[in-house]
Parts: structure tokens; C-alpha cells; sequence
């Protein structure tokens, strides 16, 4: 919510006095732990298994462990493999499920570690991540020839008690032409750490520090405040409550912006959520998350306090900030579990002024899935829009991005829906069917906001030409500890491409992944 006039969800005001945040991080871990459990590291999102759990609780026949969040504690998931009813599985989902916890079964309860080594290749005709980024984010890209890429890395991780310790760094090759990637790309090859935390869990509490790709929402669709969509990132979260309540807590430095003067701003991310379990299917969650910015501004306490609405901080201290609020909604209506998103970003109640009829900003999402009979085949049906001026403000530097990549959806300004099924076959082996309709707009939380004067023009959704692309698309994987091979074939139709009225094209889409993976797990003495 971007501050504004008074009738606007957003106040301006004095930048208040500040304090670091590890001193806040110092103070949490000081606190001491109502029960001891043993710590467990976090399934990592691009796990050779997530396919197949994915469509396993798709598909009803197990049970999410995290209905609302990912990644997975292994922990979690082993519990929850280990509950699933083997009458309901086909004869493959019993052997997968049985290789993913042959995998994952931890070698010792007490001091633990494991090494895992990997190297894949990758040929595609588009570097990027998501293919359904051509011809949206800006810059434009489009498909071009296929071109090979080589990438491969170790896994680090050990397990000490309530501790848990993991490093992963990798060399890559496709991250040299990633333009979502910003990091060193003037040597042969670009490499990073995608994951690398410690975290210490009990069992009412955790706390974390390191980066990890997460994912805040049905899993079906990336967050609408925390995703993967940009590069894993460090930041500190804390967690604490029972499986029914639980509060949670996630802050990290983001890259320094220009404001509208051209002072450069230090911005920070704060995010707040109460996740709810009652008895039977339905989990539910209401969350806050504020970007904070400003010239020499650090991150304050008020803003931190996980048992504080930031929203009413911002009134109380008088601070500038870009907030959104949230609710994420997952429950069961038969054997259909339903799901949604709603964000609000900044809305204006009186419309008294010029400054006061901007139009509203919001992100939402409505979804279903289940099972498709008795033959194992599972599906997700899913539509999602983000309003034109979501994730902006006047103040450039209140973007809710991360060096030029979104830190929830990558896009605003358009809408979206998605069919997908899955079935599994043979020893690891799945295929997934997509539909996908996107209309695309040319607003983009990376472009200027618009002026006052311009506010009675701007639509709420769908600036200037809107691109359409219809997609239709089949992934094929055969996954195991070992090795992987997987590949995905699509075609896109493309009206009004790159926005020019009339223009229409059609892209094939393809890529081809082969991955092969050594492991070493044992006792630590």
C-alpha cells in the first residue's frame, strides 16, 4: 500500500529511529525451548521427489503436510508417506513412495549428515525458468534456437541435535543468459549457493537464517508476497505455535533503489502470517508484508515484532512503507479440495480528489483440484489475476522486487488460467498435461507509476495492448535418487505478441533435462 493521502490504506511520515536486526534475531534465539525434538532439514522445491509428492496429495492419498507452506521439513513428509493408505495408491505411486523414503529415511537418529553430488544437462530453446515469461517481463525475449547448458554441484547437510546444517553450492551455465539472473556473468561459467541455512527447530519453535526458496500459499500458483520467482535470497525467519496455531515471521535486506529524487533507498522486506489448522481439512492463514525504504534506512523493531500488526505500526510511528495484506484459504468440499488468495495492495475509500482515484491494486486466486476417478490420474484447475499497479508505488523504491525480479509474482497486470492433470506410471515415471490462457497487459511493477493526472485513464486491469497466449504443453519425467531424465514439449499462440495489435505468432517451447545423482548419508562421530 503505497502512503498516501489519508483516505488511502497508507500514511506518510518521519523516518524513525532504527536498530539492526540481528540484535532482534539475538534476542529470539536467547529465548529457550518449551520441548526438545530433533531438527530436520527442508526438502529443497527442485527435489527429484516433489513431482511425485505433488501429485500424490493432488491426488488425495496423502496428506499435505503444509497445506500452506513449501518447502517441506523431511520430517514432515516422511510422516506423512509413511500415513498414506496403501490401498488407495496404484502399484507405481507404492513403489515411488517407497523409493522417496528409501531416499530420505535419515541413516542414524543422533548426529547425521549426508553429501550429494549431481551433474545435468539441460538443452532448451529458452534459458529462462518459466516459460510463460517470454514476451512478459521487461525486457522482451523471445524463443530462439536450442542451446545446451551444463550445470552440477554438491549438497551439504548435516543434522546435530535441534541443529540443522545445509550448503549447496552450484555452477551452472544456463545462468549466464538468464536475464532474471543479475549476479557475475563475465566468466566461463556462473555459479551460486541456492541453499545455505542453519536452523535450530523444538517442538514449539524454530529459527532460521539462510537462503532457501520458499513458497507462501497453494502450492498450485507462486505466492502472492513470498515465491520463488526470484533467486533463493538470505533472510531470518522465525516460527512459533502448535500444528492448529502458529505464527511466523520472514525479513530480509533488499538491493538498494533510487527513489523519485535519485537517493539511493535501503529497502527491506518484513513479512508477518498467522497460519490456522483447525480440526479436518482446512487451513487458513492472514498475513502482512511491508516494504521498507528509505535513505540510510535500517530496519526498525516495531516493524520486526512478529506480534505486531505492521500496518498499525506504520500509523502509530508515523513511517513510510508499501504494505499489503493478505488471506490464503485451503479446504474440502467432497473429494475436491478448494483453494484461493486474496491480496490487497492499496485500495482508495474516498475518492474526494484527484490524488484520491488511483485505481485499486489486488492480486487473487481461485482453484480446485482432486482426483479423476479410480485410475490414478490427478488434476488442478486454477484462474489468478494481479491488478495493473500491484506491487508499485510513487516511490520506485517501494517495489516489492528484488534486483528486478519479483519477490511474489513476477507479473502484474494480467490474468490467468491453468488445467493441469498428472498421472504416474511405471517406476517414477509422470506425465503432466497444461492448458494455460494468460492475457497480459503492459503495465509492469518495474515501470514508472503513473502521475495524478493520469489516474482517471489508468485501468485497474489491462493497460494498452493486451497480449494473449494460449499454451498447450505435455512433461514427461522418469525421476529416482539416481538419476532423471525429463523433458517438455509445449507450443504457444500468441496474439497481439509484444503487444502490437495484430501481431500474431506461434512459439514452439521445448527442453530436455538429464541429471545424475550420487548420495552418501551415515552417522557423524
Amino acid at each position: 500500500m503505497r502512503p498516501a493521502a489519508v483516505a488511502s490504506l497508507g500514511v506518510g511520515g518521519e523516518i524513525p529511529r532504527v536498530i539492526r536486526p540481528g540484535a532482534f534475531i539475538l534476542l529470539l534465539a536467547a529465548a529457550r525451548p518449551l520441548a526438545a525434538q530433533g531438527a530436520s532439514p527442508y526438502l529443497p522445491l527442485d527435489h527429484w521427489a516433489m513431482p511425485i509428492v505433488e501429485h500424490l496429495i493432488t491426488r488425495g492419498v496423502v496428506t499435505d503436510p503444509t497445506p500452506l507452506s513449501r518447502p517441506f521439513l523431511e520430517r514432515d513428509l516422511i510422516r506423512a508417506l509413511r500415513a498414506a493408505d496403501t490401498l488407495a495408491l496404484t502399484g507405481a505411486e507404492r513403489r515411488a513412495v517407497s523409493a522417496i523414503l528409501a531416499d530420505l529415511a535419515p541413516a542414524d537418529s543422533g548426529a547425521w549428515g549426508r553429501l550429494d553430488a549431481h551433474l545435468s544437462t539441460l538443452t532448451s530453446n529458452s534459458p529462462l525458468r518459466d516459460p510463460l515469461e517470454q514476451g512478459r517481463a521487461l525486457p522482451v525475449h523471445q524463443f530462439g534456437a536450442l542451446r545446451g547448458y551444463v550445470s552440477g554441484g554438491i549438497d551439504a547437510r548435516a543434522t546435530l541435535g535441534n541443529v540443522v546444517l545445509v550448503t549447496d553450492p552450484y555452477f551452472d551455465t544456463r545462468l549466464k543468459a538468464d536475464p532474471d539472473y543479475l549476479g557475475k556473468k563475465d566468466r566461463a561459467i556462473a555459479g551460486r549457493i541456492a541453499e545455505a541455512y542453519l536452523a535450530a527447530q523444538w517442538r514449539y519453535g524454530d529459527l532460521f537464517f539462510g537462503a532457501l526458496d520458499r513458497n507462501w500459499g497453494p502450492p498450485a500458483v507462486q505466492g502472492l508476497e513470498v515465491s520463488p520467482a526470484p533467486y533463493s535470497y538470505d533472510h531470518f525467519a522465525i516460527g512459533i505455535g502448535t500444528p492448529t496455531v502458529r505464527l511466523e515471521g520472514l525479513m530480509t535486506q533488499l538491493d538498494d533503489l533510487a527513489d523519485t529524487s535519485g537517493t539511493v533507498a535501503h529497502r527491506y522486506l518484513v513479512v508477518h502470517r498467522l497460519l490456522i489448522h483447525p480440526r479436518g481439512a482446512t487451513t487458513f492463514s492472514l498475513w502482512e508484508g511491508e516494504i521498507i525504504a528509505g535513505p540510510g534506512r535500517q530496519l526498525e523493531p516495531w516493524f520486526a515484532n512478529i506480534l505486531k500488526l505492521g500496518l498499525l505500526e506504520q500509523y502509530d510511528q508515523g513511517s513510510k512503507m508499501n504494505s499489503q495484506l493478505g488471506l490464503d484459504l485451503t479446504t474440502a468440499a467432497g473429494r475436491v479440495r478448494l483453494f484461493g488468495q486474496f491480496m490487497l495492495d492499496d485500495i482508495q475509500i474516498d475518492r474526494r480528489v484527484a490524488g484520491d482515484k488511483e485505481p485499486p491494486s489486488y492480486g487473487a486466486t481461485l482453484g480446485a483440484q482432486g482426483a479423476l476417478g479410480a485410475g490414478g490420474v490427478a488434476w488442478t484447475a486454477y484462474y489468478t489475476r494481479v491488478a495493473n499497479l500491484t506491487y508499485r508505488t510513487p516511490n520506485p523504491a517501494e517495489a516489492v522486487m528484488r534486483r528486478g525480479v519479483g519477490l511474489a509474482r513476477n507479473f502484474s497486470d494480467y490474468d490467468q488460467a491453468t488445467v493441469t492433470a498428472s498421472l504416474l506410471t511405471g517406476p517414477g515415471i509422470l506425465f503432466a498435461p497444461e492448458v494455460t490462457v494468460v492475457r497480459q497487459g503492459e503495465g509492469d511493477f518495474r515501470l514508472p507509476y503513473p502521475p495524478v493526472t493520469a489516474y482517471p485513464t489508468t485501468p485497474t486491469i489491462f493497460a494498452g495492448v493486451v497480449q494473449r497466449t494460449l499454451r498447450f504443453a505435455l512433461s514427461a519425467s522418469r525421476a529416482s535418487a539416481d538419476w532423471t531424465l525429463s523433458a517438455s514439449a509445449g507450443v504457444h499462440l500468441v496474439s497481439n505478441d509484444g503487444h502490437v495489435s495484430g501481431a500474431s505468432k506461434t512459439y514452439g517451447v521445448g527442453s530436455l533435462t538429464v541429471r545424475y545423482n550420487f548420495h552418501r548419508a551415515g552417522a557423524l562421530r
